[in-house]
C-alpha cells in the first residue's frame, strides 16, 4: 500500500508540473508570441499604407520623385507646386473621394470600425471593404484632404489581428485584447510612437488596465514601430528647438488648460455633428467634388492648408509662424474640415486636432505678448496641442505621451504638458456633464470609433 501511495504521489507531482508548464507556455503564447506576431502584421500594414501615402504625395505634387521616403516635407512640396496644380489635384481628390466612398457604400458590405471590432460583440470587419476604405483614406490625405491618416492603419492592424485570432480560434476575451493590440500597433507603426500607442490601447480601446493586456499591447506596438522604422526611418514627427522649462511655462500650462480643453470639446462636438450629417447617397459624388474643389481654391493662396496639418504645426513648434497666418489657417482648416466631412469624406482627427491646438496657442501667445511676455510661443504651442487633442478625442494620458514622443521632448516637459492636459480634462468633464454629451471617442466622429453602416 505504501508503494502504491508513493507512486501515486509521484504521478500527481508529474501531473502538476506538466500542468504548471502548460499554463506558463500558454501564457507566453497569449501574452508575448501572439502579440509579437500581430505587431509584425500591423507593422507591415502600416508600412504599406505610409509608403502609399508618400508615393501619391510625391507623384501628385511633383517633388522628391527619386525617393519615396525623403527629407523634403509635404509642406515644402505643395508650396513649391503651382497654384493651378494644387487646385487640379484637389479636384481629382474630390472625384476619388466621392466615387470611391459612394461605390464602397453602394456595392460593399457595411464597414465596421475598430471600436465595434473590439467591443463586446467582436463585430467582424469585412476584409475587402476595410482594405479599400483604408486605401481611400490614405490616397485622399496624400492628395491634400484636411483629415488625418491614423484611422486607416488602426483599421488594417485590427483587421489583420481579427483574421489571425479567427484562424487560431482564440477565446473572446483574448481575441478582444489582441484585436485592440493590432489597432494600437498600426498607430504605433505609422507615427513611431510605441509608448503612446500602448497607452491608446488601454485608455481608448480596452478602457481598463490589466497587466497581461498591457504587456501584450506593449509588445505589439513596440514590434510594429520597430519594423516600420526599418523602411520609414526614425525621424521625429516634429523637430523642436531645445526649449527651457521654467516657472513661467508651468504657469502658462495652468492657465491655458481649461480654455483649450473647452475649445477641444467644442471642436469634437462640431466634428461629430458634421460626420453625422454626411451624405451617403449618390449625391455625395458631386458634393465631394464641390467641397474638395473649394478646398483647392483656398489652397491656391494658402498651401499650408493642405494635408492633415502637420506642416503648420511644425512651423508653430519651431516658433516660425506669425499670429496672423496662424489665425487664417485655423479659420480655413475648420471650414475645410466641415466641408469635406459633410460631403462624406473619411479620415482621422488626431493630427488635425493636434495642429489646431498648436496654432491656437500661437494666436493666444501673440495676443498676450504685449502685456505678458512669453519666452517662446513655440513652447506654448506644445502645451496647447496636447491640451486641445486630449479634450477633442477624450484621451488625456495618450495625448501626453503622444506630445512627448512626437518631438522627443525632454522629460522636463512632462510636468507642464501634464498640467495643461489636466486642466483640459477638467473642462471636458464639466462640459460633458453640462451638455450631456458622450465623452468617449466613439461619439466624436462616425469614421473613428463607431460602426459605419453606409
Amino acid at each position: 500500500m505504501t508503494e502504491i501511495k508513493i507512486k501515486s504521489s509521484c504521478s500527481s507531482e508529474k501531473s502538476d508540473n506538466a500542468f504548471g508548464f502548460g499554463r506558463v507556455l500558454g501564457l507566453l503564447i497569449q501574452v508575448i508570441l501572439l502579440p509579437a506576431l500581430i505587431g509584425c502584421l500591423s507593422g507591415l500594414s502600416g508600412m504599406v499604407l505610409a509608403i502609399t501615402l508618400h508615393f501619391v504625395q510625391h507623384l501628385a505634387y511633383g517633388y522628391s520623385l527619386d525617393a519615396v521616403i525623403s527629407s523634403e516635407s509635404f509642406l515644402q512640396g505643395v508650396t513649391a507646386a503651382s497654384a493651378s496644380r494644387r487646385f487640379s489635384i484637389l479636384v481629382l481628390c474630390g472625384v476619388v473621394a466621392g466615387v470611391g466612398w459612394y461605390g464602397l457604400a453602394r456595392f460593399g458590405r457595411p464597414l465596421t470600425s475598430v471600436g465595434a471590432a473590439v467591443g463586446s460583440n467582436l463585430t467582424r470587419m469585412p476584409f475587402v471593404e476595410t482594405i479599400v476604405h483604408g486605401l481611400l483614406q490614405m490616397i485622399t490625405v496624400a492628395l491634400g484632404s484636411p483629415l488625418g491618416r491614423e484611422v486607416a492603419p488602426r483599421e488594417w492592424g485590427a483587421l489583420m489581428a481579427q483574421k489571425l485570432v479567427d484562424v487560431l480560434h482564440v477565446p473572446p476575451d483574448g481575441a478582444r485584447t489582441l484585436v485592440a493590440c493590432g489597432a494600437g500597433a498600426g498607430l504605433g507603426a505609422v507615427y513611431d510612437v510605441p509608448i503612446a500607442s500602448t497607452i491608446f490601447v488601454m485608455e481608448v480601446l480596452l478602457r481598463h488596465f490589466q497587466l497581461k493586456a498591457f504587456v501584450s499591447a506593449a509588445v505589439s506596438c513596440t514590434v510594429a514601430a520597430w519594423l516600420a522604422r526599418t523602411e520609414l526611418g526614425n525621424d521625429l514627427q516634429y523637430s523642436v528647438p531645445e526649449y527651457i522649462v521654467d516657472g513661467e511655462l508651468i504657469l502658462w500650462a495652468a492657465l491655458i488648460g481649461v480654455p483649450f480643453g473647452a475649445a477641444g470639446f467644442a471642436f469634437g462636438q462640431w466634428i461629430s455633428k458634421c460626420s453625422a450629417k454626411a451624405d451617403n447617397g449618390a449625391s455625395r459624388i458631386w458634393k465631394s467634388l464641390l467641397s474638395f474643389s473649394m478646398v483647392g481654391l483656398v489652397a491656391t493662396v494658402l498651401p499650408q492648408l493642405l494635408g492633415n496639418g502637420k506642416g503648420p504645426a511644425q512651423l508653430a513648434f519651431a516658433n516660425h509662424l506669425p499670429l496672423s497666418l496662424a489665425a487664417i489657417i485655423i479659420a480655413a482648416k475648420l471650414l475645410c474640415l466641415t466641408l469635406v466631412l459633410r460631403s462624406g469624406a473619411k479620415g482621422g482627427l488626431l493630427t488635425p486636432g493636434f495642429s489646431l491646438g498648436a496654432l491656437s496657442a500661437v494666436v493666444v501667445g501673440g495676443l498676450v505678448q504685449p502685456w505678458f511676455p512669453i519666452a517662446s510661443t513655440g513652447s506654448l504651442a506644445i502645451l496647447g496641442a496636447a491640451a486641445f487633442l486630449s479634450s477633442s478625442m477624450a484621451m488625456p494620458i495618450t495625448a501626453i505621451f503622444l506630445a512627448i514622443e512626437f518631438m522627443d521632448a525632454p522629460m522636463t516637459f512632462l510636468l507642464p504638458i501634464a498640467i495643461a492636459v489636466s486642466g483640459a480634462t477638467i473642462a471636458h468633464a464639466i462640459l460633458t456633464r453640462l451638455f450631456g454629451a458622450d465623452c468617449r471617442p466613439s461619439s466624436r466622429a462616425a469614421n473613428a470609433e463607431v460602426r459605419q453602416s453606409e
